[in-house]
């Protein structure tokens, strides 16, 4: 292994040369084989609309919310574990292993808003905590809370200049040491640190966690140098693939960029692989998308990464694949992913009782989307989104950025409230008063979940949905999303540019982009997306139609010698469409669903004055109306339109009877799927049937 290390090490070193002489970039953030690179974490600032409304929340009330609850060891010991760890406090670790990369995550959120706001009682916040993840971490650069308390209180001493527990070895009888059990979340935690360090230091240019970071990274280095294939499957909810990809670019050393790609090798390596984990088969022999959504996500974004800094075909051809899996058979409307609580893997198995194997929050068969029952853990859609704009940056291609869009404005909004203080783990598409048994998780948002991953990975990734507004070339700046916002940023043969955004989106379809700022006349192109739910559009330049190829689920390129006050005005038609899915997706054939732009839409029961929820019928022809109101403080639309109540005879110890007539018309209101459950407890569906 160690070899294989050295040589990409040389190839890695010589690509990095190869592509800053290429490509003319100065940018470190910049990926050899990407067709785009993100905007510095300070670039883009909301000035109103949707998301300034939303990042208002966020940044005044969710982040101080959610910090009490870590602070408070009575709800939540995150917080006292590394103050535990860190020798201020005394006391044995309490909590699951993955509480100290949830609150790295924490922590990423409050870094992303202090690189927009620059609020002093942020910094002050970032300080607290940081301090307290330097004094807990092992000289060798080793930072797990539960392990290192263990250490201390066994006596052993974490913080010394030498090495006293070794790797795979347990402390006193506990069975804790460092990568001892796989279930520890070790390596997920370190590659929240890693993701962490690197957007704190780019919003405050201290490198107090960076260091941390490094030095974790090293040691993740070096485990791996020298580790067993056995232990490859640490890699639960691998973050830490796209972490150590991403030092990589923040530092340069080639050596990061060798473990991205190993850690990859190695994962064919593993005796008695699961699907759940997707290593039952090496990960250059998969082509479909299965096993534990979150994980394999993670793991997808994660080689999508690697891919973009290696250019590895086959890398592609499997995600190519797998990508197609998952948007054409295996995810909901809503962006969302893991349709099963738990079964049994329908990939690779025999059906033989010793080969069956177990799944959980996990991906099912095609075509298997059950509703009331979905998991679609809110970390899964995260990283749904997150495999689809590394797919973006790596192809250019419009249809990576509608899915990103689709998971931002409903399976990942959907996760937080509208007030900013609770949280769902998942999201369902139908809630139901009348299900004969009891789901794991909570039908309405909490403050605290006992596994508490969601809440700060959702904050955490709306607090940057910002970043994901604008990328950039040598001569490009591609428009992904839109919003009321404001972007100062650099084109590398350009110079600096500062554009201004104005819409209403995503409640209406016309936008305007104001070239703010520009030194002198400069020719560039500019590639405005046009949405793949959009099937009108129309591009005007300075108030004339522009002569520009405008097509669904692409971006218009508008090449042409730019200066300062130039507008583009694109309008995009916005109807509300009825939509029906496959007939292969058995729980929703007969069924249709309402959309608006990028907005999913759901019936609830509050907006019901004497209908049952289940008597609905959505007629094939049916037209909605937009209008503006205010659920929970928040300005939103809802549609309002005529459906058909069918007979309501009752159900009860019933389960076949003639098909009930649908001929009374009612008038219903349905609000967007994101803003569900924020009127109090009721039923929610996103699927109706269609009236016949």
């Amino acid at each position: 292994m160690q070899k294989r290390l050295i040589i990409f090490i040389m190839s890695a070193m010589a690509a990095t040369g190869a592509f800053a002489q290429q490509n003319g970039l100065t940018d470190t953030h910049t990926s050899r084989f990407s067709k785009m690179c993100d905007t510095p974490v300070s670039a883009v600032k909301w000035t109103g609309g949707f998301w300034g409304e939303r990042f208002d929340v966020f940044s005044k009330v969710s982040l101080q919310s959610m910090w009490n609850t870590w602070n408070n060891p009575d709800v939540s010991h995150g917080f006292r574990n590394f103050e535990i760890a860190a020798g201020e406090m005394k006391g044995e670790h309490w909590g699951p292993p993955f509480h100290d990369g949830d609150m790295y995550k924490w922590l990423e959120a409050v870094a992303s808003v202090y690189a927009v706001n620059h609020d002093p009682s942020l910094e002050k916040l970032m300080d607290r905590f940081i301090s307290c993840v330097v004094k807990a971490q092992r000289a060798d650069g080793y930072i797990h809370t539960p392990v290192i308390i263990a250490e201390m209180n066994k006596g052993v001493d974490s913080h010394s200049g030498k090495r006293q527990a070794v790797i795979g070895t347990k402390v006193g009888d506990e069975g804790k040491g460092a990568f001892a059990n796989r279930l520890n979340f070790e390596t997920y935690n370190l590659g929240h640190l890693m993701t962490a360090g690197i957007i704190h230091y780019r919003a405050t240019g201290k490198r107090t966690l960076l260091d941390a970071a490094i030095k974790a990274t090293d040691f993740l280095c070096g485990f791996y140098e020298r580790a067993s294939a056995d232990l490859a499957r640490n890699a639960i909810c691998p973050s830490h693939y796209m972490g150590v990809v991403e030092m990589y670019r923040e530092t340069g050393n080639p050596r990061y960029l060798a473990l991205a790609n190993d850690l990859i090798n190695i994962r064919g390596m593993v005796k008695n692989g699961t699907d759940d984990n997707q290593d039952r088969i090496p990960f250059r022999d998969q082509y479909k998308a299965m096993g534990h959504a979150v994980r394999a996500n993670y793991l997808y974004a994660g080689v999508a990464d690697l891919y973009n800094e290696t250019g590895e075909p086959q890398l592609m051809k499997n995600l190519t694949s797998i990508w197609q899996d998952i948007t054409e058979r295996k995810m909901y409307i809503t962006g969302a992913c893991g349709a099963l609580y738990d079964g049994t893997s329908p990939d690779g198995t025999c059906y033989e009782p010793d080969s069956i194997q177990k799944v959980h929050q996990s991906y099912g068969r095609p075509y298997q989307l059950p509703n009331s029952t979905a998991h679609n853990e809110t970390c899964a859609n995260i990283g749904n989104m997150l495999f689809n704009w590394r797919m973006l940056e790596a192809t250019g291609s419009a249809k990576y950025a509608d899915i990103v869009e689709t998971c931002l404005y409903n399976s990942v909004l959907s996760g937080i409230s509208l007030d900013g203080k609770r949280y769902f783990y998942t999201n369902p598409l139908r809630i139901s008063a009348d299900l004969p048994y009891t789901l794991r998780w909570s039908k309405e948002r909490t403050e605290y979940i006992s596994c508490f991953c969601c809440p700060p990975n959702t904050l955490r990734t709306l607090c940057e949905v910002q970043d994901y507004a604008y990328t950039v070339g040598k001569k490009s700046l591609w428009v992904n999303l839109y919003g009321d916002n404001k972007l100062s940023t650099s084109l590398p043969e350009v110079g600096k540019i500062q554009i201004n955004q104005e819409t209403e989106y995503p409640w209406d379809g016309a936008v305007n982009i104001n070239i703010a700022a520009l030194q002198g006349k400069k020719t560039f192109t500019m590639h405005v997306r046009i949405p793949g739910w959009c099937k009108e559009a129309k591009i005007q330049i300075n108030g004339k139609d522009a002569d520009v190829k405008i097509a669904s689920g692409t971006y218009a390129e508008i090449t042409r010698e730019w200066k300062k006050g130039d507008v583009v005005s694109l309008n995009m038609d916005m109807p509300a469409t009825v939509v029906e899915a496959n007939p292969l997706a058995e729980e929703i054939r007969g069924q249709v669903a309402v959309k608006r732009g990028p907005i999913v839409y759901c019936l609830e029961s509050q907006d019901l004055d004497s209908c049952k929820i289940d008597d609905i019928a959505i007629p094939a022809d049916a037209h909605f109306i937009p209008k503006k109101v205010n659920i929970a403080g928040s300005s939103l639309v809802e549609l309002e339109g005529t459906a058909l109540v069918r007979d309501e005879a009752s159900w009860s110890h019933t389960l076949y009877r003639p098909v009930a007539n649908a001929k009374k018309e009612v008038t219903i209101r349905l609000v967007p799927y994101y803003a569900w459950g924020n009127r109090g407890k009721g039923e929610m569906t996103v699927w109706m049937p269609l009236a016949m």
